[in-house]
């Protein structure tokens, strides 16, 4: 009976996650994928401004000067590593302030942030051409934490390293995830 019980379990479980998870038959929604990448970035963007540019981090050895005295390597604290892997942590739940955005005149579909973060007022946003659906709130954060997973060292290198266009050098170039070529979904993310 103990069997039948931990079979009857696993059933449920697989069925639970195929229920919540965003990709139907194993296809990913590219749509759905682009979107969420680029709101990613723009997450991780929003989050490094927040921290003071004059924070920084020891990181490696120290550096031996020619009289002999050693040097501590500081860098930028908002960009290092260390505080990229701390955002990582909690970034993903930023998705439930995200829905699709349906244009009116065009009728593109975008993933948009429509909840103001702390230190934003709310401005003019347009509610009633979003599309809330909480099933999809779960479908971000589980494409927000596939894309951390997956593109982790990337993410990382482009923080650490750019500063400019880090959505297409993530989402299109790095990952193939966007496809610039037909791609009509909102730079802003």
């Amino acid at each position: 009976m103990g069997s039948r019980r931990r079979r009857g379990a696993l059933a449920l479980l697989l069925v639970a996650l195929l229920a919540l998870s965003p990709q139907v038959h194993g296809e990913k929604n590219p749509e759905l994928y682009c979107g969420v990448c680029r709101a990613l970035v723009a997450e991780l963007d929003w989050a490094i401004k927040q921290v003071d540019p004059k924070k920084t981090i020891q990181v490696g050895s120290f550096r031996i000067s020619p009289d002999g005295s050693q040097k501590p390597n500081e860098i930028p604290y908002a960009k290092s590593e260390t505080h990229l892997l701390e955002l990582f942590e909690t970034i993903c739940s930023n998705m439930d302030d995200y829905a699709l955005y349906v244009d009116p005149e065009t009728q593109k579909k975008t993933y948009m942030r429509f909840a103001p973060r702390d230190s934003e007022k709310l401005g003019s946003v347009d509610f009633k051409n979003f599309k809330f659906d909480p099933e999809n709130s779960k479908s971000l954060k589980f494409v927000c934490e596939s894309i951390l997973e997956e593109y982790e060292e990337e993410i990382i290198s482009l923080f650490a390293h750019e500063t400019d266009h880090v959505a297409d050098k993530l989402c299109s170039e790095k990952s193939e995830i966007c496809d610039l070529s037909g791609q009509s979904f909102h730079s802003d993310l």
